[in-house]
């Protein structure tokens, strides 16, 4: 009787063992996983506050006879992160206009895609934008870095209404923004 006490306290104690060992295991796993996750989203805040963007001068032309609008914009880096060619299609162009369509005024809001035109406007088709050029683009040519000057056509159909008062919003791929008012 004394044999079978002490195996079930044997086997309990190595029940035990067993289940904390799981227990402090996963826990550490845990821990370490979510330390990976602070870490990452830290560089991620870390990057955002160095980041700025400043919308400059907004203009309006017509693309072509019987077609939409282009929206010429100048964007300023005035942060401290560089945002890689690669990932302008990340970035998010933001519109909101008016139209007349001959009987009555019409409100447009869209999101714009990005398409890679290689700086020729000319060959965007309608609601899309690209980066027609980079002024100041002496280091690292092609990426927009700080203190540089960004050129990017937007081009919208339907056509923006004459002397009508529109806005525009630009979203780098972190999520920093500026907005703008503009007339037509």
């Amino acid at each position: 009787m004394g044999f079978g006490t002490i195996l079930a306290t044997l086997v309990t104690v190595v029940i035990i063992g067993i289940s904390s060992y799981l227990f402090l295991t996963g826990a550490l796993f845990t821990m370490d996983t979510l330390s990976n996750s602070l870490k990452r989203i830290n560089e991620i805040d870390n990057a955002r506050l160095k980041t700025d963007i400043e919308i400059g001068n907004v203009s309006v032309t017509a693309s072509n006879p019987d077609s939409g609008s282009d929206i010429n914009v100048f964007i300023n880096n005035t942060g401290a992160t560089k945002i890689l060619n690669s990932e302008f299609k990340y970035m998010d162009v933001l519109v909101h206009y008016y139209n007349y369509t001959g009987t009555e005024n019409i409100t447009i809001y869209g999101w714009i895609p990005y398409n890679d035109t290689d700086g020729d406007s000319s060959a965007l088709q309608d609601n899309e934008w690209t980066v027609v050029n980079i002024t100041q683009d002496l280091i690292n040519p092609g990426i927009f870095d700080p203190d540089e000057e960004m050129k990017i056509v937007v081009r919208v159909y339907p056509p923006i209404k004459e002397n009508s008062t529109n806005w525009l919003k630009v979203v780098t791929p972190n999520a920093v923004s500026d907005a703008k008012y503009f007339s037509s």
